[in-house]
């Protein structure tokens, strides 16, 4: 990674270090982080004499080489002090919840801008609705384009950020066009390395939140990094990371929770970890539970299905989605543990990860 010393590189200054790289077959891609950019090499970052002439230029700081296969997702790297927000908040400064349907029926509009309302005044900070819609059987419900009409609504009628997820290019094109504030890569897409690199693209230079889930196969921690890396290294460092549950499931259970896996991502990745518990454990029983343990793991956020009339509601919302009534309770007593368990986190921040 190569870091100037003023916050940004000028268009002469970087035209001068783009015939430097290309002198070895090499580029560069800007990431805007929250206090400068940096940017990242593309090719190959071992040539010594390159990093000797990048050195010799008058407005570079420093190059850094981290020898990690996600050098920018690494917690070394420059984008350690990023700091990522939910409207106003900082990640790391509040637990940041995320509520709202699986689902939005088009048909029954009111029930989504209900649950808006209820997740707001229950103390959620932004509000997940889905669009579109991945299905195991190609008769089930899909969603549609103009679900997103309902969306922006609800942010409008109440002033919160919202979450949706996107499938395809042309999903993303659509999210983008309306502002959509947090954009979810599902773990059927969580390594469509394609997909990744084109959000990266075309959320950079903005404020978008990319939420990307773990893919469902119980994949390396590494894996999970080098996916986000994608998006990071096309231009948008504003990634959450979502452990969601993975296969084979735990009998009784949707998937094989995986939150025990956030202290792990702590010790390897700056990036803030916002766990999934209504798809990890799949009945809305026993996510709050799931929410909590995640809490003690080391959550930064939480993302969870609500609904005002889980049973009236359409895709998984009648099984897995809480009422605003269990997310009232559920927040403050998740927000007394995260408070006790910040108390803790020295212990990670002073090992070493091997």
């Amino acid at each position: 990674m190569i870091i100037p010393k003023q916050k940004k590189l000028d268009d002469q200054q970087l035209k001068s270090l783009k015939k430097v790289l290309a002198d070895f077959n090499c580029d560069i891609q800007a990431v805007g982080g929250t206090t400068r950019t940096i940017y990242a090499i593309l090719g190959d970052e071992r040539q010594e004499l390159m990093l000797n002439r990048i050195e010799g230029l008058d407005f570079i700081a420093r190059i850094d080489t981290i020898q990690s296969p996600y050098k920018l997702m690494d917690r070394k790297s420059e984008l350690a002090m990023h700091k990522i927000k939910a409207g106003s908040i900082n990640f790391g400064d509040d637990l940041i919840f995320i509520a709202g349907q699986c689902t939005i029926d088009i048909d029954n509009p009111q029930y989504f801008i209900e649950t808006a309302h209820a997740v707001k005044e229950a103390g959620a900070h932004a509000i997940r609705g889905g669009v579109w819609k991945p299905r195991t059987s190609p008769y089930s419900y899909q969603g549609e384009s103009k679900s997103i009409d309902i969306l922006l609504r609800a942010r409008e009628e109440t002033g919160l950020p919202v979450n949706t997820e996107v499938m395809e290019y042309r999903h993303v094109e659509i999210a983008v066009k309306n502002k959509i504030d947090s954009l979810q890569i599902g773990t059927r897409n969580a390594l469509n390395y394609s997909l990744l690199t084109k959000i990266g693209k075309l959320t950079a230079d903005t404020q978008t939140l990319i939420l990307l889930k773990r893919s469902m196969h119980m994949g390396s921690i590494a894996e999970f990094l080098c996916a986000a890396e994608y998006i990071v290294s096309n231009g948008n460092p504003n990634v959450l990371l979502c452990p969601r549950g993975t296969l084979p499931a735990i009998e009784g259970y949707r998937n094989y929770p995986d939150e025990c896996i956030t202290p792990l991502l702590k010790q390897k990745t700056w990036a803030p970890i916002v766990v999934d518990p209504s798809h990890s454990v799949g009945k809305a029983i026993y996510t709050p539970h799931a929410a909590l343990a995640a809490v003690a793991y080391g959550a930064d956020g939480i993302v969870i299905e609500t609904h005002v009339k889980p049973l009236n509601g359409i895709g998984d919302d009648p099984k897995q989605a809480i009422t605003p009534d269990v997310l009232t309770k559920l927040i403050p007593d998740a927000k007394a543990l995260f408070t006790r368990r910040k108390a803790y986190e020295s212990y990670l921040a002073d090992s070493n990860p091997s």
